[in-house]
């Protein structure tokens, strides 16, 4: 029963960023938005939908993961659609590298140079590594926020959805003790409450301004979708 709960708010998180992309396909611009953690997401819902696939009894995982593939290729086609030509093709560039290099050399070793609880754990390992980098990824966004004064460019409800996931995930792997799902959703848990954190302290006090700071619009025309001293996928 609980992890039919987990699984819908699972669901929720992947179509928390709807509005999002309403937004972007109206205005066709994706403005300040980045695809950074949407591409990570769509790597860490494969690996989950492989591990689930591949441990006896995870259908479950398989299935709500399987569902977040599809949900993050049609986010990424969006971004691909109306990104400007050099962010374009920066994010075709990382998709290619992170959600189809990455994703095709992980499970071809994992599949013929591994077997049994091996092969298990081993994706189990990778797919919690992606957990957090997911949860990570938009602290891209946070800088964005602390930046501009302003929470206009990190949705609500993904942070929302992140934090309550993280959360209910963590109590879950406390109650059955297990490692692999604890550690990256106690970490998830962590990182949504400091973005809650931060739409509480710029929406009791926005500082917004219709205007960007100067170093911030030079530094968005130059920063590369993957920070080069951050997490990397």
């Amino acid at each position: 029963m609980f992890e039919f709960s987990g699984n819908a708010i699972s669901v929720l998180m992947f179509l928390s960023p709807v509005s999002t992309f309403v937004r972007i396909v109206r205005n066709k611009s994706i403005e300040e938005f980045e695809s950074f953690p949407y591409i990570c997401t769509l790597l860490n819902s494969s690996l989950w939908t492989y591990y689930g696939v591949t441990k006896p009894g995870s259908y479950l995982v398989a299935t709500v993961n399987g569902f977040g593939v599809v949900v993050e290729i049609i986010y990424i086609a969006f971004f691909l659609t109306f990104a400007p030509p050099l962010k374009r093709g920066r994010t075709a560039l990382v998709f290619v590298v992170v959600n189809i290099g990455v994703l095709a050399a992980a499970m071809s070793v994992t599949y013929f140079l591994m077997s049994g609880e091996t092969k298990i754990y081993a994706i189990g390992i990778m797919a919690s590594a992606l957990n957090v980098i997911m949860y990570g990824s938009p602290l891209s966004a946070m800088k964005t926020v602390v930046t501009t004064k302003s929470v206009e460019y990190m949705p609500f409800l993904l942070s929302f959805f992140l934090f309550l996931n993280g959360g209910v995930w963590t109590f879950y792997a406390v109650l059955v003790h297990d490692f692999f799902l604890g550690v990256p959703n106690a970490i998830g848990f962590f990182l949504g409450t400091l973005q809650l954190v931060l739409y509480a302290i710029y929406t009791i006090n926005p500082r917004k301004s219709n205007i960007l700071p100067a170093d911030f619009k030079q530094g968005s025309q130059t920063e590369h979708l993957l920070p080069s001293h951050g997490a990397q996928c």
